[in-house]
């Protein structure tokens, strides 16, 4: 292996070892699944190729600051408790495992545990507001106190399980006390009522650290994150998800929440120097950069350098597929996925995401084997559901994809594709208020989904609600910047709620990000729609509809002068050679610029240049009547003007 030396190489082998056998330990196994994919992709003797990838590159472990994330250490006193613990440890790993979770927790728990309220500790305020239940609050403070004592003598792993326990079983139990998905009594607001006391704990056990004498290991910093997260203090936790991986690098599972709080790309910029200096940090990058839409030449770059380390790797692999996707370059982002099926044709990971790209570009008999492999694999997959509602979608049986979404959800309400997926399939229904009930869910569980966005804008136009409509495309254009048919979509409400000159900005903002894409990439929804047309060709529509926005202002020569940019765009642009560039011929659009100005030069008395506009009209076999009645005008007026003459 080239590209680190053999104790780089001994080093991280032996990180990504210690973190599956951390994770499962602590029953995160998609954290432990994750290392162990990426701790198999390094490539052996028999891989190296040769790569000319510099031993000196900013990537290699060898050149960076060793910090604490860098090492597998444990103090004393955890090691100590834990050989303490560990039969008991074992016991409630084995509950866990069988998915036990109240049993699990009640290991190390006592039964005592506080849950229900977000403050079991009664504040002297509430006492004084509440002197009739003084005794009762007085005791239910004892009770949390005797809770968190009992609880300061364990060892941080078996303190995690055991509240990681009572967490998934809180999850768990609001799962089940949710209504149908989408059904009337399902408010979308059922709340994990374990959430509470978990945080009670965590609080109290992180403000006795300092003097405990013990050194935090990152694992309780990321549980604490995770209640901090939904409990919509998200600043906090991402302090204590900055905190967890600075302390143990190798749990993807903090990285991933981390990226999940992430709403910009300043806000990564802000946060990368917090972040300590080793690989994970580098992937984190790319994935976060990748989760915000942004497949600039850089992050592509940058993802190129972690191949040569994992050449293998079937997540990096759907990260590249992912910035190919989102740029539209469809035809690549499948044969990574293609290429990524045949080599493990049961990995059924971001399978939704490849039904989208199938799906977009019509390969049905693909899609339908796709489905067909994944219901085999496991149809009990929120992905798998995706995927066959996909299909049923792409064959237009949309109630059978709705039905699918819904199944999607109820195995996880914060499957975000399912979300937006089944609004696009409502909008098919003409259910408006279905459709947008379902764009909210979707951007409830992640803000920076840009197609929920714009599917409530487009849902909210459908309804007539404009002002309500331009907020919605707006914050889609805001997330991706570069995607001409977002601003199309901006700049089209901004005409209908007569704020004429934004509109046009608008729609300029939609010529200039036209050239972002290549040819032919399609819409945001993948219809196939050119909005970026790429090689120097401005798109018409856009061009026609800043003319008539012109028209509106009654500038009538700028009106004008962009109307014959749309004309030009038949013939496309000019090279310095003298040859002419492909262009888009005729098309609806251009002719209904060329109507536009013939009867501009009618009236203002260029009857010629009229007329010229008019036989073409009448040749191009497009709006063919309305030419001749035009032709039929400028013959009588230029008739009437020479018998004026001749009087």
């Amino acid at each position: 292996m080239s590209t680190l030396s053999a104790a780089d190489e001994a080093h991280l082998k032996a990180q990504l070892q210690d973190a599956v056998t951390s994770c499962t330990e602590r029953c995160l196994f998609h954290s432990a699944k994750w290392a162990a994919e990426l701790l198999n992709s390094l490539p052996t003797a028999d891989d190296d190729d040769g790569s000319d990838t510099d031993v000196d590159s900013p990537m290699s472990e060898a050149h960076l600051p060793q910090t604490p994330a860098n090492h597998i250490h444990k103090d004393a006193i955890e090691l100590r408790l834990e050989a303490r613990e560990v039969n008991k440890f074992l016991l409630a790993k084995t509950y866990f495992d069988s998915r036990e979770f109240d049993r699990c927790a009640a290991v190390f728990l006592p039964s005592s545990l506080p849950k229900g309220s977000n403050n079991p500790i009664t504040s002297p305020a509430a006492k004084s507001k509440h002197a009739e239940k003084g005794k009762a609050k007085a005791g239910t403070a004892s009770k949390a106190k005797d809770a968190i004592d009992s609880v300061r003598g364990l060892s941080q792993k078996s303190l995690f399980l055991a509240l990681y326990a009572r967490y998934i079983a809180g999850e768990k139990r609001m799962n089940e006390d949710s209504e149908m998905i989408l059904g009337p009594q399902d408010g979308g607001v059922t709340l994990n009522k374990e959430l509470p006391g978990v945080s009670a704990i965590l609080e109290e056990w992180f403000s006795g650290l300092p003097t405990s004498g013990r050194q935090p290991q990152g694992w309780l910093e990321y549980l604490y994150g995770i209640v901090l997260a939904k409990g919509k203090n998200e600043k906090l936790a991402m302090d204590y998800f900055v905190r967890s991986v600075q302390q143990y690098s190798y749990n993807w599972g903090a990285w991933s929440e981390m990226s999940n709080l992430l709403g910009t790309v300043e806000e990564l910029n802000q946060l990368i120097p917090r972040l300590p200096q080793n690989l994970m940090r580098f992937i984190f990058v790319v994935s976060a950069n990748q989760d915000l839409y942004q497949s600039t030449e850089q992050v592509h770059t940058s993802l190129t350098q972690i191949l040569n380390f994992f050449p293998n790797s079937a997540f990096l692999k759907t990260q590249r597929a992912l910035l190919h996707y989102h740029t539209k370059d469809f035809d690549e982002a499948e044969q990574i996925f293609s290429d990524l099926l045949k080599t493990d044709p049961h990995r059924i990971d971001s399978l939704d995401n490849y039904s989208n790209i199938l799906y977009v570009m019509g390969m049905r008999a693909k899609l339908a084997f796709v489905a067909q492999l994944a219901t085999t694999t496991d149809k009990f997959r929120p992905e798998t559901c995706c995927v066959v509602g996909n299909y049923y979608s792409l064959k237009s049986e949309h109630e059978k994809a709705v039905m699918y979404f819904r199944r999607a959800l109820t195995l996880d309400r914060n499957f975000l594709s399912a979300w937006t997926l089944m609004g696009h399939e409502f909008v098919e229904m003409k259910n408006t208020h279905a459709a947008i009930e379902s764009y909210r869910r979707a951007v409830d569980v992640n803000r920076k989904d840009y197609r929920a966005w714009y599917g409530l804008g487009q849902t909210y136009e459908v309804l007539e609600m404009h002002s309500y409509a331009l907020f919605y495309h707006q914050r889609a254009a805001a997330l991706r910047p570069y995607d001409p048919k977002l601003w199309m979509a901006v700049g089209q409400c901004f005409g209908k709620v007569n704020k004429v000159n934004n509109g046009i900005r608008a729609y300029k903002r939609a010529l200039v990000a036209g050239s972002y894409y290549d040819a032919g990439v399609g819409s945001s929804f993948g219809s196939g729609e050119m909005s970026g047309l790429g090689g120097g060709i401005l798109d018409p529509d856009v061009l026609y509809q800043i003319a008539l926005l012109y028209e509106r202002l009654q500038d009538m020569p700028e009106s004008a002068a962009y109307m014959e940019l749309v004309l030009a765009q038949e013939e496309g642009p000019d090279f310095e050679d003298g040859e002419v560039g492909g262009g888009l011929g005729v098309t609806p659009t251009t002719s209904k610029a060329r109507l536009w100005l013939a009867r501009w030069e009618y009236m203002r008395g260029m009857y010629q240049r009229a007329m010229e506009l008019a036989n073409e009209l009448c040749q191009d076999g497009v709006e063919v009547e309305d030419a001749k009645a035009l032709v039929r005008d400028i013959r009588a007026r230029i008739e009437r003007e020479k018998g004026e003459a001749r009087t």
